[in-house]
């Protein structure tokens, strides 16, 4: 498993004053809300990258006082039916006095409410960043309007991997991980980090920085340093992350973009460097950006060109230390976005880059060339019950789309279907887009239906996706196509006691060799799950799953199946504590129908494990919090496979069957 990109999320990311016992049962909200939006994983990757999603949005959480319908829909779980609601109470009644206020919303569901206080203020006109406002302010000290969060991390595999005993790796097994944020009075923002994977040599293997002004007349952002630029629906232009298909069968579907947003994770490509900077006009906002910035990849030493790109960021070995940098990209563009107020945004953007060296091409439709140009145009509109977005993307070559209906019939039922078409010949450096495969914008044509329905008996989230491949893949030597769909139905029948139900279905086609011949075959999986979450008292959850997996070859019949139980228990006596511990038995056929769970880790930290094979795999989770600005927390992991002599494999492979994890992180606010 890897650990890479574990996020720095400083305790202060919560509301207003940053309090650190508000940002305990915060952080229980982030989880909660990360889990119901994740795709369901079908590979083992650390994805804490999604947490810079949420906590950046808790670090700046939204006004709703001065909010549009758009800028309510980036806040977790609130689609377009809940932002009316805001918006109509709040030109009915005028702004909003307090968050609590929320809650004499008629119609506005109640548990919406508590998830997103976390992610939401009320600040005034004479409380916003205005020259007025500062003058009147002037009295205030410095410090009493400064924070300084300062996070470290420190975590070790107890066990020696080979590329350690065989001295293939240059440093230590040591991961750390620290960053220090600076923020003033939603003006300014000024951030560090540095990294090292297990393994590297340099404490600051990986280093970012950035510093960000907000609100300065008529520059609404100026990013110099490290940023992100996200555009539309992600065809063009996007995060290094994103979310997907999940449980939240709606919300996850619909990309909601910030024009520019400083740069503050740990993975170590497709971010941009150099200078942004945004100017809001009326209702327009110009923005133009410049990057330059090298990345990881593998030259052929005779031609200069690019066999590849290193996206995992690892420099341990000689031969990943070979590819560090060795190819840079500049990049220079602009766009222009228009809103009227809640009816309409669009904008349309250009930017042309230009890499050091030619991608080698093995394939006509392959990346070929060293100079690319990208122009897109993207539109989100309201009518009443009815959201239309999509974006229209061109790459010089071909044209890639991506369009969405979303419909609310009353408060109790959400509809969606998207049509995304992303061309073979299709190619895009730094997008990351809707679909089957996650961020992929080439070589896909699917059509996704959703819906959330609130029932009596519960919240029922279905969709059904179809998808293909009109061109032959890495993976598959012809074109190939799919189908999936899950049913999740999230039940409170008594108080104190939460049940879910789930099902997914997946039939895709895949190759297998056969008497010597490359094949295409269906393969089915299906997975099935039951869980109960209980609240004995306010302090203690219970939480208990059983799930079961299927994996199927259907041309030769071939059968493997698996099973997870686990009971997790999260106890939280008081601000100061907060203890989680989980104990799971595992069983599969195969590594085909391994089950993937996420689990709770360090504030900042979202992985998922592959069980498979037969095992014990348990954790142990204490933060504390002994002085107001000072928080402490440790975890211990174990995976246990009584028949196996080796685990993992190649230079991660560790001897005997026992894999063992420590990880200590503090965290400093001031």
């Amino acid at each position: 498993m890897r650990y890479k990109g574990y996020i720095p999320l400083l305790f202060t990311l919560l509301v207003s004053n940053f309090i650190f016992a508000q940002t305990d049962s915060s952080y229980l909200t982030t989880e909660e809300v990360l889990e119901e939006m994740l795709q369901e994983p079908t590979e083992e990757v650390d994805n804490s990258n999604l947490y810079d999603i949420i906590e950046q949005l808790q670090l700046n959480p939204v006004n709703i006082n001065n909010a549009d319908i758009s800028e309510l829909q980036q806040i977790p779980g609130t689609d377009v039916e809940s932002a009316k609601l805001i918006l109509e109470y709040r030109n009915k009644y005028g702004n909003f006095f307090s968050v609590d206020e929320l809650n004499t919303i008629r119609n506005l569901n109640k548990e919406l409410i508590l998830r997103i206080k976390p992610f939401i203020t009320v600040k005034n006109a004479n409380e916003t960043t205005s020259h007025k406002s500062r003058d009147e302010n002037v009295n205030k000290s410095f410090t009493s309007r400064t924070n300084l969060l300062l996070r470290s991390r420190y975590s070790e595999d107890l066990q020696m991997k080979s590329g350690f005993t065989e001295n293939k790796f240059a440093g230590n097994k040591l991961k750390s991980y620290n960053r220090l944020l600076i923020n003033y009075n939603d003006q300014f923002q000024f951030g560090v980090l540095a990294e090292k994977d297990p393994g590297e040599r340099a404490i600051n293997d990986f280093s970012s920085y950035h510093l960000a002004l907000y609100n300065m007349g008529i520059i609404n952002k100026l990013v110099l340093g490290d940023y992100l630029l996200e555009f539309g629906q992600g065809l063009v232009l996007w995060s290094p992350y994103g979310l997907s298909k999940g449980a939240d069968a709606v919300y996850p579907i619909k990309k909601r973009n910030n024009i520019i947003k400083p740069y503050t994770s740990s993975t170590e490509n497709n971010y941009l460097h150099g200078i942004a900077t945004t100017v809001a006009i009326s209702e327009f906002a110009f923005t133009v950006f410049y990057s330059k910035n090298k990345f990881d990849a593998n030259i052929d030493s005779s031609t200069g060109e690019i066999l590849s790109t290193s996206e995992d960021g690892y420099h341990r070995t000689q031969t990943e230390l070979r590819k560090k940098n060795t190819a840079e990209e500049n990049l220079l563009g602009a766009r222009i976005d228009y809103k009227n107020n809640n009816f309409l945004r669009t904008g349309i953007i250009f930017f042309q880059s230009k890499i050091s060296n030619e991608f080698l091409s093995s394939g006509v439709y392959d990346l070929q060339g060293s100079k690319f140009k990208f122009a897109s145009f993207y539109y989100d509109l309201y009518f009443d019950k009815i959201n239309l977005f999509g974006e229209i993307a061109y790459d010089g070559t071909s044209v890639a789309s991506l369009n969405s209906f979303q419909l609310f019939i009353g408060r109790n039922f959400a509809f969606i279907t998207t049509i995304r078409s992303y061309p073979r010949n299709f190619h895009s450096l730094h997008g990351f887009a809707f679909g089957e495969k996650s961020g992929s914008t080439s070589n896909e044509f699917g059509i996704y239906t959703g819906i959330k329905w609130k029932l009596p008996i519960g919240l029922l989230n279905f969709y059904y996706d179809q998808f293909k491949s009109p061109f032959a893949t890495f993976s598959n030597p012809l074109p190939s196509a799919g189908e999936e769909f899950l049913a999740d139905l999230r039940s409170k029948p008594i108080n104190k006691l939460e049940t879910g139900i789930r099902y997914k279905y997946e039939n895709k086609e895949v190759r297998i060799i056969q008497n010597n011949s490359n094949i295409l075959v269906k393969r089915i999986k299906q997975l099935a799950r039951f869980e109960l979450i209980y609240y004995p008292v306010r302090q203690l959850r219970l939480k208990g799953r059983f799930e079961y997996s299927s994996y199927r070859i259907a041309e030769n019949d071939t059968l493997e199946k698996g099973y997870l139980l686990f009971q997790d228990i999260r106890f939280t006596p008081n601000s100061l504590l907060n203890i989680f511990a989980r104990i799971t038995i595992f069983k599969t056929d195969s590594f085909n129908s391994a089950i993937y769970e996420y689990e709770n880790d360090q504030i900042g930290v979202l992985t998922n494990r592959a069980l498979y094979g037969e095992g014990i795999r348990w954790y142990l989770i204490i933060r504390f919090r002994p002085l107001p600005l000072f928080a402490i927390s440790l975890k211990y992991s174990e995976t246990y496979k009584p028949k196996e002599k080796t685990l993992s494999s190649g230079l991660n492979e560790i001897p005997g069957n026992v894999d063992n994890f420590l990880s200590f992180q503090v965290d400093i606010q001031l």
